[in-house]
């Protein structure tokens, strides 16, 4: 009668354990699933995310000269890979010769939301790339430009 109930016993605990972990993995997808919902997380993230204009402010160092930058941009992203621009650029605490400098470049954007864009600077001069993510459902840019200590947030115009 003994071995009968400790195996009952065992049986209990094991259908109670399996229970538990039953409910534990079915509220954790709820959970999951309702922030992912709050956050925008079940969809994934495409050119299109970001498309339409993002005013973008940069800041840093160029790092070998240490010459501080200072820079706001304009950015106008078309959905299928392409942005225009116009940034002003302050170099070393000096304003730059042309006020508004228009320029053109092409991103990609990943589906976890990371992503790349190369701007076209000027002609003979290399690309300037830079690598960014994309938050709040595509209203922000989290950036840093590749080759210096220089970083940038930019938010959606609406």
């Amino acid at each position: 009668m003994k071995q009968s109930s400790t195996r009952n016993n065992r049986l209990l605990v094991a259908r109670v354990l399996t229970l538990c972990l039953t409910l534990a993995s079915v509220s954790l997808a709820v959970a999951q699933s309702n922030y992912s919902a709050q956050n925008g997380w079940h969809k994934e993230c495409s050119n299109r995310t970001i498309a339409g204009n993002y005013g973008v402010q940069i800041e840093g160092t160029i790092l070998g000269p240490n010459l501080t930058l200072r820079t706001l941009v304009m950015e106008r992203f078309d959905g299928a890979g392409n942005f225009t621009s116009v940034d002003h650029v302050v170099l070393g605490g000096q304003p730059p010769a042309e006020e508004w400098r228009p320029t053109t470049g092409t991103y990609s954007v990943n589906p976890d939301c990371t992503g790349s864009a190369s701007v076209d600077v000027s002609p003979g001069n290399p690309p300037l790339n830079y690598h960014f993510v994309v938050v709040d459902r595509g209203r922000q840019i989290f950036l840093v430009v590749d080759g210096g200590a220089i970083r940038g947030v930019g938010h959606r115009v609406d």
